[in-house]
């Protein structure tokens, strides 16, 4: 986009240099690329109601109307006098030949006429099954596209992911750092935020899928809001987080809690709990969510812990990661059943 810095008119063509109100040069106004690999923080959902500005829409160059000659006068004819002579009388039998004539050609136009007409409606008829036949098919296939089951085509049953190759996002922001190190995934967030990262394609697919992860605080510390496993990750079309997601906080009195993201919103669905599953500081622990249908049931080092039901509709979407506050987890060994 460009912009005239004399009277601030914006134009959308790329391929103008002056201003088509003033002709002042006009300058770039580009925004500055993004990076669709970067750490994102998501921060309360903000009213974006207000309509865009309105922009002015100016043909590439000025029209220029110039008057329209008028046209030439009509060549003046000369008039020369005829001798006028008598009518010649015609016989009556060429009035009779010229009307039976006549009447052979309307019927003959007539004829051609319904021929046609029924050329088309035959055409048209085969027209309209193909049509439905057409429509018939493509609901087909809309129908097969938005079942429960169409994604497992095109999912593996089974996946796993070590992180020994560098498929997630990675890279630094002023809301936390997530690198690879050791074969690990490392996440931090900065004090008092927290971030997190949804996998990169749709092979981490966790509808109707049993999800496991390992997790640990690398220095021991908790996070304040704590750390762990996401599903049904879908980021919508207003970037805001959609999913659910089991967090644990590895204390001396260990604690799990469940919440979900949306429409940017973060909520608790079972608050605060203690449970001696979880092992404190440093330990390792795997985090584990059962998924079928709508029922979601949550586990650590394979012990229940608590379950709910899919009441947002979200079932499908991917694996994601979840920390807060500046201790350093690190996940490791990702596994989805199917």
């Amino acid at each position: 986009m460009k912009r005239c810095p004399s009277c601030n008119r914006s134009y959308t063509d790329i391929s103008l240099n002056f201003c088509l109100e003033d002709g002042t040069p006009l300058v770039s106004d580009a925004p500055p690329p993004s990076d669709s690999n970067a750490t994102v923080q998501y921060p309360p959902a903000r009213d974006t109601a207000e309509p865009p500005p309105t922009e002015i829409y100016r043909p590439e160059t000025p029209l220029i109307s110039k008057p329209v000659p008028p046209p030439p006068p009509p060549p003046q004819q000369q008039w020369n006098p005829m001798p006028t002579a008598a009518p010649e009388k015609k016989s009556n039998a060429i009035w009779w030949i010229l009307g039976g004539l006549a009447a052979f050609g309307v019927i003959a136009i007539g004829v051609v006429v319904m021929i046609v007409a029924l050329a088309s409606m035959s055409s048209n008829t085969n027209n309209a099954n193909v049509n439905r036949n057409e429509n018939r098919n493509a609901n087909v296939v809309a129908n097969a596209n938005s079942a429960p089951n169409a994604n497992k085509t095109n999912t593996p049953t089974s996946f796993t992911d070590d992180f020994s190759a560098e498929k997630w996002g990675t890279g630094e922001s002023k809301f936390g750092k997530i690198w690879y190190t050791d074969d690990e995934y490392h996440m931090k967030s900065r004090d008092k935020t927290y971030i997190v990262m949804y996998a990169p394609s749709g092979e981490y697919n966790t509808e109707n899928a049993t999800v496991k992860i390992t997790g640990r605080s690398v220095d021991g510390g908790v996070p304040s809001s704590g750390f762990g496993l996401m599903v049904h990750c879908v980021q919508t079309k207003a970037k805001q987080l959609e999913d659910y997601a089991l967090l644990i906080y590895p204390g001396d009195t260990p604690q799990y809690e469940v919440i979900m993201h949306k429409d940017g919103n973060q909520s608790s669905l079972v608050s605060k709990t203690n449970s001696s599953a979880i092992r404190s500081g440093s330990n390792p622990n795997q985090l584990e969510i059962r998924i079928k249908g709508t029922e979601l049931a949550f586990y650590v080092n394979g012990q229940y812990l608590t379950r709910i039901t899919d009441t947002a509709n979200y079932r499908r979407g991917r694996v994601g990661l979840y920390t807060s506050d500046i201790n350093d987890i690190a996940f490791d060994d990702l596994e989805i059943q199917r």
